[in-house]
């Protein structure tokens, strides 16, 4: 049997198979649409046809919402800045060079008044969350003696307080030794 004779052959049953359908009426190809819905897959869309499917949608939580809300965000520029600023001020050169954020003056007053203006000030400039200010004492040219009354009364303070850190003398434009920056210790990782 050779290849045209197999050929020959399977039109045969071909069209003999065709005949039978045709005598029996019956098509076995089926009309039905590939994805069409069976007949219990109608019978449920009909009994949920009252269903409010947009509002089921509104009472879900996004998978993303529900995400954030467990784990939250972070703000990545938030934190370099933060470092940035850590790392700044812990170099001495770097909170030396600073400008001071505040100043105050203690021209004309006495020990006690000044040492009381001192402690409001620092309180006050620790509460603002400032790194360095300035005390202006004077150089105690018109004090009634040897020593300068303010000079000493703000080193012994500083020597004392313990929210206060390295001071030193600013150059001549800003009071020479007649002034005194310090540098306020609880603030410098803030």
């Amino acid at each position: 049997m050779d290849f045209g004779d197999i050929l020959d052959k399977w039109d045969k049953i071909q069209k003999d198979s065709a005949k039978k359908q045709k005598e029996s009426g019956k098509n076995q190809v089926s009309h039905k649409k590939p994805n069409a819905p069976t007949k219990e897959e109608k019978e449920l869309a009909n009994a949920k046809k009252g269903y409010d499917y947009i509002k089921e949608r509104e009472n879900q939580i996004n998978p993303i919402e529900m995400w954030l809300r467990r784990y939250g965000t972070v703000d990545k520029d938030k934190l370099a800045e933060q470092e940035e600023n850590r790392t700044k001020f812990q170099s001495r050169s770097t909170l030396v060079e600073m400008k001071p954020e505040a100043r105050i003056d203690l021209h004309g007053l006495k020990r006690e008044e000044a040492w009381q203006r001192l402690d409001s000030f620092v309180a006050e400039c620790d509460a603002k969350k400032l790194k360095k200010i300035l005390i202006v004492h004077g150089k105690g040219l018109h004090t009634h003696g040897s020593d300068p009354v303010l000079g000493e009364v703000v080193r012994k303070f500083i020597e004392q307080d313990k929210r206060l850190g390295t001071s030193g003398h600013p150059d001549y434009n800003q009071g020479g030794k007649g002034a005194t920056w310090v540098i306020l210790k609880n603030n410098l990782f803030n």
